[in-house]
């Protein structure tokens, strides 16, 4: 017990940078900001073990219980979490694996299709530094990952669902040439990342993101990779008063998608004020949730 005590403190008085989790700590608490272990990384559902082009790495997912051969689920990926992954895991909401699985439970009934979080780099347990967000090795990573698990379950096809950075991140995916999606849920994305930086006054010189990194891939200057497949569904959803990603960016995405000659839609929606960044009434999923409906019968 002196020891378990020992070891704790200690991590909590380690700095934010990669560090292995201790043996001692509580199974069911997610790690983040971790380097990928191949002990760490079990073969067995809840685990991807990867090797992208960076190196290997570890992506942790949270899944409902009926995804195993499925024609469609609904594959989710959240906004950015900077503002929580310096605190102990054991602060951080819904930071364990019971949580995240019951969670994926919940969005399942409520789409009524399967349903799977796949965290990002760096958050909820996946290996990675979540502040190297928004470039090529955050996007590479669950590139190889959303293979793998679709190899592992045996899945069809997939609807992409992501929020802010999520959504990004999905549009990210889109623009390295991922096939089999019915459907992309893209809402509040963060796109034309420079300019986005500049007019938030978070460039320190010009030439970086929001994370103060040059090194961004920017789903906007991507657009040529996206897998031609005309019975896909973009969906771009934002609100034109949003503070945090510029409705006026996220429109200019859609253009270069569209005239790319790819199907997209642009809607509007309320949001929460006063950053009118985060949309009400749960769009993303309801979105999401008939699209995967409508694709299963075509």
């Amino acid at each position: 017990m002196l020891l378990a005590l020992t070891q704790a403190a200690c991590a909590q008085r380690a700095g934010p940078e990669l560090r292995a989790p201790s043996v001692a700590a509580d199974d069911a608490v997610l790690h983040w900001n971790q380097p990928a272990v191949r002990a760490n990384c079990p073969d067995r559902p809840g685990y991807l073990w990867v090797q992208p082009v960076e190196g290997p790495a570890c992506i942790r997912y949270f899944a409902s219980d009926d995804i195993d051969g499925v024609r469609m689920a609904i594959v989710q990926f959240s906004g950015d979490r900077d503002s929580v992954m310096d605190q102990a895991p054991t602060r951080i909401p819904e930071n364990t694996e019971p949580l995240r699985t019951l969670d994926a439970q919940r969005n399942r009934d409520r789409a009524g299709v399967p349903w799977i979080f796949v965290a990002r780099p760096g958050t909820y347990g996946s290996s990675g530094n979540h502040r190297q967000r928004r470039q090529p090795v955050e996007f590479h990573a669950l590139d190889a990952a959303l293979d793998a698990l679709m190899q592992r379950h045996r899945l069809q096809r997939i609807v992409i669902l992501g929020h802010s950075g999520g959504a990004t991140a999905g549009a990210a995916l889109l623009t390295m040439g991922r096939t089999r999606v019915a459907c992309a849920v893209l809402t509040s994305g963060a796109y034309g990342l420079l300019e986005r930086a500049r007019l938030l006054g978070r460039s320190r010189d010009g030439r970086t993101d929001t994370t103060g990194s040059a090194q961004f891939y920017d789903p906007l200057y991507h657009v040529s990779g996206i897998a031609r497949d005309p019975a896909r569904r973009i969906v771009l959803i934002g609100n034109r008063d949003d503070r945090n990603t510029p409705f006026a960016l996220q429109e200019r995405f859609a253009d270069a998608v569209a005239k790319a000659g790819h199907r997209i839609e642009v809607k509007t929606h309320a949001a929460e004020p006063p950053e009118y960044h985060d949309l009400t009434d749960r769009i993303g999923l309801r979105t999401a949730s008939v699209c995967a409906r409508e694709a299963m019968f075509q």
